[in-house]
């Protein structure tokens, strides 16, 4: 699924593929997508990010939400975490996407609770050749 037919289909899956773009060209590391409609109510799909440092956190939030506004014309319904930039969860209500700063993630292992959803296969965008 391309970046521009992800944002064309309008759907949840198309919005966390466009997340996940956003982060993986913000540098972000191990970004994960799970389909966790059938485990959660309360969310179609989960986008996992992490982030060395914590000025890397609050990049890679603040690119996901002008991206998907721009493309999407959709904002947050809420947003947790960001003055901390540890953990800072973007909130679409179908779609939720957390950036976690590396240490963090790795002590909160939030992706092993999702292990037995299905993952979205997205493919990071091309590195441009210089």
């Amino acid at each position: 699924m391309t970046e521009q037919a992800a944002v064309e289909e309008d759907s949840g899956e198309g919005l966390a593929v466009l997340a996940a773009s956003t982060a993986a060209r913000m540098n972000a590391t191990d970004i994960l997508v799970f389909d966790v409609g059938d485990v959660l109510s309360i969310a179609g799909y989960f986008v996992i990010a992490g982030a060395s440092n914590v000025r890397l956190v609050r990049a890679v939030a603040d690119e996901v939400e002008a991206q998907v506004k721009e493309s999407c014309g959709r904002s947050p319904v809420r947003t947790e975490g960001v003055r901390e930039a540890q953990w800072t969860l973007i909130d679409y209500g179908d779609v939720v996407v957390h950036v976690f700063l590396d240490s963090v993630r790795e002590f909160y292992e939030i992706e092993r609770l999702y292990m037995d959803a299905p993952r979205v296969d997205w493919a990071p965008p091309p590195t441009p050749i210089s």
